[in-house]
């Protein structure tokens, strides 16, 4: 045996995988589906019959839910297509600093500063007249893939 001592540089990251794998033929209208790098929410899904030669092939057209683009695919129905990891979260707002972020109130009672207010006008203007008139708001954050974004709110009621 030698007496070297063997030295390993990880490179990997030890976090949770952002996607998983799921057939395609398997992935429905409102799922998810990672299409371009992107994570989208399925608008239509058509499965078109075997060729002479092949698979039969999904077509997914899908609306990436952070930018709301429409991105399309075609995937033959046998393979595997990523699905993201999509979680929503409520939280209570406390504050909107002058440079668009928001400052949130989590459930164990810390405070999360690093996420802007949305780009949806209507969802912007409802949040900035909802905070301005005193009442107690809670933000829907979704996230996947390591980005996060606020799409939607509810009121609670006044303070």
């Amino acid at each position: 045996m030698s007496d070297e001592e063997h030295h390993f540089e990880s490179k990997a990251d030890a976090g949770a995988s952002k996607t998983f794998p799921q057939q395609a033929g398997t992935i429905r209208k409102n799922g998810y589906i990672v299409i371009k790098g992107r994570p989208c929410k399925v608008v239509e899904v058509s499965t078109s019959k075997t060729g002479k030669h092949g698979h039969a092939k999904c077509h997914f057209v899908a609306i990436d839910i952070f930018t709301a683009k429409k991105l399309e695919d075609i995937v033959p129905s046998s393979h595997n297509c990523d699905v993201p990891h999509v979680n929503r979260t409520d939280y209570q707002l406390i504050d909107i600093s002058e440079d668009g972020f928001v400052s949130l109130l989590t459930d164990n009672g810390n405070t999360k500063d690093d996420l802007r207010l949305p780009t949806d006008e209507s969802l912007l203007s409802q949040i900035k007249d909802g905070f301005a008139e005193g009442k107690d708001l809670v933000v829907s954050v979704m996230s996947a893939m390591g980005e996060e974004q606020i799409c939607a709110l509810k009121d609670i009621g006044p303070k």
